[in-house]
């Protein structure tokens, strides 16, 4: 599956249809896995820890922008994957970017490599911090711990969960062994989407809603795109799924994508609908940032997240592995080179993350610097110059489209970061001065007249 020594068989454009076969004399090493597993996994890499700032993204957007731009981000995430397996039917690759190399020569496949391994190495940094961050929280529950114990910090739980867990299943060689921990991950999502609808039920009747709460379309909605697809991007990672299938069609893949797709744009509009309508404009980017501490069935939620970031981890570090392997190994590593290269990426990732609390602006980049090519702009360019349909073609228009959308999302993304980053700070700081209120505190506010209660949010 590496860079070197590709068999390219390149089907007749004609059969690129539902009984169109990818490589289908090409033989594939390791074990395969059914579709259910491809999709959980699939569906865990789009609903991972990017789920947690869609709230925020309708913040951004204005809550009936955002949720059309959601509909709109997952419909192009689910044309752009099948449009990259298409484009390895018509290059005869089986992997991101040996595809890229094919279609656009070296310069091609050496910006994709340099992408395709940023993405979920930055991702693997803020899952970690994520972890410790989000655990930490937890522990600090516990009756009877000392909220300065050594052994509850983030710094400890970040080490201790990467030798315990992300380590151990990052060692696998093959991608189909976690289609029953992608399963388990999924399954924790749904329990945090039922914390956060029960408790938009419960709180957010009582919190204030802002002025701009209902406003149909606000100025930061390119940056909203950002963040939905940093949510939705699994592109670095699709060849990989694609590879672990029992029968490897483009019609069989089409099918997968179109079950995770929709299984995870519910999820998703469910999520972020509840999270938004909670808090409103103060919706924070990380949405359980804005509950109590001392909130019991936040807490438990929080727990599911850190355990659902922590089952995502392996699949991005299995992406950074095979770039690393197609670009220095030829795209095959001895059991001991695979070894060595999983410590070297995650003993690294892991320092970094020991060494920042939050990514910030980093993560923000990442989103539109990174995720926004490898979901607009490469796979429709791949298949706009190996295709040989008419202009007219579905697939060719939009492949049209979404080409200058993904260049306006990366630059008027990349300003807009930049330059109002600032501002962005500054009324995280006036969200969070507000959403210090503990559960006592809030219960006393429920019991206030309407007068009372406005002097309340006034004053936090």
């Amino acid at each position: 599956m590496g860079y070197q020594g590709q068999q390219p068989i390149i089907p007749p454009q004609s059969d690129l249809a539902d009984k169109e076969t990818l490589i289908s004399e090409h033989k594939h090493k390791g074990k395969t896995c059914r579709q259910s597993a491809a999709v959980f996994n699939v569906v865990n890499s789009i609903i991972g820890s990017g789920i947690i700032g869609l709230p925020y993204s309708m913040k951004q957007a204005g809550f009936p922008l955002g949720i059309l731009l959601l509909f709109w981000v997952s419909y192009i995430t689910d044309l752009s994957l099948v449009l990259l397996i298409k484009g390895g039917a018509l290059s005869g690759t089986d992997t991101y970017q040996s595809l890229v190399n094919k279609t656009f020569g070296f310069p091609g496949y050496l910006l994709l490599s340099v992408l395709q391994f940023l993405y979920p190495f930055i991702a693997m940094i803020s899952y970690n911090i994520i972890t410790g961050d989000t655990l930490s929280k937890v522990f600090q529950r516990i009756p009877g711990v000392d909220p300065e114990n050594l052994f509850i910090g983030r710094h400890f739980i970040i080490v201790l969960s990467t030798i315990v867990f992300t380590l151990p299943l990052s060692l696998y060689r093959d991608i189909a062994k976690l289609g029953k921990i992608s399963l388990i991950s999924t399954v924790l999502t749904t329990v945090i989407l039922g914390i956060a609808m029960a408790r938009v039920i419960s709180l957010g009747p009582h919190i204030p809603k802002t002025e701009d709460a209902w406003v149909f379309a606000k100025p930061n909605a390119i940056q909203a795109v950002g963040v939905m697809s940093f949510a939705f991007i699994c592109h670095h990672n699709c060849f990989l799924v694609y590879g672990s299938l029992e029968e490897r069609t483009v019609a069989k893949w089409s099918r997968i994508i179109h079950v995770s797709t929709l299984v995870s744009v519910f999820i998703s509009i469910l999520f972020a609908t509840c999270g938004y309508l909670t808090f409103t404009g103060f919706t924070q980017g990380d949405l359980f940032e804005n509950y109590c501490r001392n909130d019991d069935l936040v807490t438990f939620g929080r727990f599911c997240y850190g355990v659902t970031v922590i089952l995502t981890y392996p699949i991005e570090c299995f992406v950074t592995r095979e770039v690393i392997a197609n670009v220095f190994f030829g795209g095959n590593l001895s059991s001991v080179s695979h070894v060595i290269v999983t410590v070297v990426i995650i003993t690294i990732a892991t320092l970094v993350s020991l060494l920042i609390d939050c990514l910030g602006i980093v993560l923000e980049l990442n989103g539109v610097l990174c995720a926004a090519p490898l979901i607009f702009i490469i796979p429709s360019a791949c298949y706009l110059k190996l295709s040989e349909e008419p202009r007219t073609h579905a697939d060719k228009i939009m492949s049209c489209v979404m080409l200058p959308i993904g260049a306006t999302v990366m630059v008027v993304g990349f300003i807009m970061a930049v330059t109002i980053r600032r501002t962005a700070r500054t009324a995280r700081k006036c969200s969070t001065a507000f959403l210090t209120i503990s559960l006592s505190q809030t219960s006393q506010y429920i019991n206030l007249d309407s007068s009372s209660k406005s002097k309340v949010f006034d004053r936090n």
